[in-house]
């Protein structure tokens, strides 16, 4: 098989979340656990750190990557979904698997991959693991695809665990309630490891605190324990929660023998795109007109993102949004400005809702603007109505954000 091939095979043959939705979604380790046996339990041949949340566990992941990377450590990265190359989940010091890796591990496995009935997440993580056990690395961050207990990742024993937040998302999987998702989150936690709990609220708490109390794990609240951050290369106003919940992390494990200076941890968070190549998190790609790009899609990353963009100065403010079809649009529209011209648009993936459709239910909270069958089309027309003193924003789904960085 050549590698577009391996790809093709992968993305169209086996179900996948990002472009399917709840029907890939499996309900419990079965197959996780199967495959990691017949690869000889690579997971546990490497250590690491895992990291879930609604929000932030992406650049959390990144900045903890690079603060490791600094600190001369080997280090994996397996973050989901990817923005322009598969390749992009799975990275050691910053550099994507090779491709005859994937190639291989497809080659060699195709077979029980087949039989078992593995989603496209399950053998992800499959692969993920096996090369960073052949790659020897020292630690390894990885993060969760979605929810955290029955997450096909939550087969690892890590020496730390890390819950950046918790958001209304994905609830017709992890629950209709904060408390609710919570618990999911919190399936991560595990006997004797310690927990970092990035943001909490009332509802979820108690929750926390009665999982860790039942594993004997110690929990840490950054936002209580932290007070001081340092600047990072990520300048998105919401990265100031993410920086206290990896400098909570580091502060754990250094008390756990982990050797990390404070200046590995200054340099790391301001070289986090550098080191491991994360894009589109207040992402510019342009100036004159100014272009942002993020890929925040719920109400709590678009809270952030949104009122960031109220303290950029620009004469007319343009939005490229699309989203998917299971989002709850009536969280997230009235969060965007009435103010805006809008560029209602549709990105290449099933999941992907009609643009039409987007404009006609925007058009209920005063969100005016045309429908375009495609991202690429929907950012060509915003870039030809702008003027240098305006300002394009684009988002609502990570799928848009990656049809244009």
């Amino acid at each position: 098989m050549t590698y577009s091939e391996t790809l093709h095979w992968l993305f169209s043959q086996l179900p996948m979340y990002q472009r399917q939705g709840k029907t890939a979604f499996k309900k419990d380790l079965t197959n996780i656990l199967a495959l990691s046996e017949y690869l000889n339990h690579p997971e546990r041949q490497f250590k690491s750190i895992h990291v879930a949340g609604t929000n932030g566990k992406g650049s959390s992941s990144h900045m903890l990557a690079s603060i490791f990377q600094e600190a001369g450590y080997k280090v994996g990265l397996y973050t989901s979904p990817h923005l322009k190359d598969f390749r992009e989940r799975i990275k050691v010091n910053g550099t994507c698997i090779r491709k005859n890796c994937i190639i291989n591990f497809v080659k060699r496995n195709k077979v029980f991959l087949e039989q078992q009935g593995l989603s496209f997440f399950e053998m992800t993580v499959g692969m993920a693991f096996e090369y960073f056990a052949k790659q020897q690395v020292d630690i390894a961050i990885i993060e969760v695809g979605l929810g955290g207990r029955l997450d096909s990742t939550n087969i690892i024993t890590p020496e730390i665990s890390v819950i950046t937040n918790i958001g209304l998302d994905h609830t017709q999987f992890l629950g209709t309630t904060l408390a609710e998702i919570a618990f999911e989150k919190a399936g991560i936690i595990k006997r004797s490891i310690p927990v970092v709990i990035g943001e909490s609220h009332p509802e979820t708490l108690p929750v926390f605190k009665e999982i860790a109390s039942k594993n004997s794990s110690e929990l840490f609240l950054a936002e209580a324990l932290i007070k001081n951050i340092y600047p990072s290369d990520l300048k998105g106003s919401y990265q100031q929660h993410n920086i206290k919940t990896v400098l909570q992390t580091i502060e754990v494990l250094q008390n756990k023998g982990w050797k990390i200076s404070l200046n590995h941890i200054k340099s790391g968070l301001l070289k986090v795109v550098e080191n491991t190549g994360l894009q589109g998190r207040w992402h510019i790609l342009g100036s004159k007109p100014k272009i942002i790009c993020d890929t925040a899609h719920n109400k709590e990353g678009l809270q952030y993102t949104l009122k960031q963009l109220t303290t950029e100065n620009y004469q007319k403010l343009h939005i490229v949004i699309g989203v998917v079809d299971d989002k709850n649009l009536d969280t997230i529209l009235p969060l965007f400005p009435k103010e805006a011209i809008y560029y209602f648009c549709k990105a290449q993936v099933p999941r992907a809702l009609d643009s039409e459709i987007l404009k006609i239910t925007a058009f209920e909270y005063q969100l005016i603007g045309q429908s375009y069958t495609s991202v690429k089309e929907a950012f060509r027309q915003a870039r030809k109505s702008t003027n240098s003193s305006d300002l394009i924003y684009i988002g609502g789904s990570t799928f848009v954000v990656a049809e244009v960085v």
